[in-house]
């Protein structure tokens, strides 16, 4: 089995298609796919999506289970199968064994193997009535919306197939290995590039999608517009439709008009900011995708010798400085461009004993400012 990317030739969207051993789409994966496609997932989840369900067809394969009479005990022994790949049901082991997989992946995998089923429960398409969900009270309820009052009695629905997940902190650049990152950089473009991403908080893929005229300078604004387009190649996707305008700092639009009048070919006929100039292996002026952006972190990292540079530690970086500087959370939330303040709490409040012992001193100061 394996994931097939294609391109619809009426629109030109990208789609994903899981072929089975005759090489022939497995319909029921497409249907859902598809459906994810009609509510505008971005190509990223669907490829996503996509390898997941693959995972979970060869599974069913391999022990000859046919999908439409799945039952729950066949769906935890998935999640050992997850685990270790070589996992026999009928063989008990004692002996203690590494998961090739860490919980948050095994997590997302079951997240989408039963958002799939639900979907064909819903078009009766499942002879079986597995409920891959579980009641809670109201008070395991983390998030408290506006409207909570209304429905706080309501019991909280959540899914029953899932692993504990220990919540561990990526960590942050220091700002000694942030500048040092960017004089390893080779030219303009690649310095924009990480600068952006440290400076602004924004998503790799909201970077990919930049235009030229989402870049705004008149003297009393610099910022950027993050704008959600049609028409954005496959890698340039804001997620959620987040849109949004952050602000940046004017260093960074010098870093813009320097690589733009010094490195951006007038001949090219593109209105990305981040295209293809220094690489003999693709073609010159097309936009930069995530394979463009995962290469030139790992030169980074051997150049620099700082372990796992990537865009997104970036922007925990942005955001855990903006919090630590007094930043109220909502206005986190809404630079980061997140729905939720609670996801802005839960991914980037990570209190650090340097934290406490700061946070401690300046009470005592107080305290003694107070007393006196």
């Amino acid at each position: 089995m394996k994931v097939q990317k294609g391109k619809l030739p009426s629109t030109g969207q990208i789609v994903w298609f899981v072929l089975g051993r005759d090489y022939k789409p497995i319909k029921p994966i497409q249907s859902y796919i598809s459906y994810l496609a009609s509510l505008n997932r971005s190509s990223k989840t669907l490829r996503t999506y996509a390898h997941n369900l693959k995972l979970y067809w060869e599974y069913l394969d391999r022990y000859s289970i046919h999908w439409k009479e799945v039952t729950l005990e066949q769906l935890s022994d998935f999640i050992h199968w997850l685990r270790r790949p070589e996992y026999d049901p009928k063989v008990i082991s004692i002996e203690p064994k590494t998961s090739e997989r860490a919980e948050s992946t095994i997590n997302n995998i079951m997240s989408t193997v039963c958002q799939f089923i639900d979907y064909h429960q819903r078009l009766n398409n499942i002879n079986s009535d597995i409920d891959t969900t579980v009641k809670r009270p109201p008070s395991a309820r983390k998030f408290k919306g506006l409207l909570h009052h209304i429905n706080k009695s309501k019991p909280l629905q959540g899914r029953f197939l899932k692993v504990k997940q220990p919540r561990t902190f990526p960590g942050c650049f220091t700002t000694e290995q942030v500048q040092k990152i960017i004089n390893a950089c080779n030219n303009r473009r690649d310095k924009l590039l990480i600068c952006l991403l440290y400076e602004s908080g924004i998503r790799v893929g909201e970077a990919l999608g930049l235009r030229h005229s989402d870049f705004i300078s008149d003297g009393k604004r610099n910022q950027i517009e993050i704008i959600a387009r049609a028409d954005n190649h496959e890698d340039a996707n804001v997620k959620n439709e987040s849109e949004r305008v952050v602000d940046i700092p004017v260093s960074v639009i010098k870093l813009y008009y320097d690589y733009f009048v010094y490195d951006y070919p007038d001949t090219i006929d593109c209105d990305y900011v981040f295209i293809n100039l220094y690489s003999p292996n693709v073609e010159i002026g097309t936009p930069m995708t995530y394979n463009g952006v995962n290469s030139l972190f790992r030169s980074l990292e051997e150049k620099t010798k700082i372990k796992k540079i990537t865009p997104h530690l970036f922007r925990h970086t942005h955001a855990t400085e903006l919090i630590r500087s007094g930043w109220d959370l909502a206005y986190v939330q809404k630079r980061l461009g997140h729905k939720h303040i609670q996801t802005a709490i839960d991914t980037y409040v990570h209190l650090t004993d340097e934290d406490l012992r700061k946070e401690f001193d300046k009470y005592i100061e107080r305290r003694k400012t107070n007393v006196n």
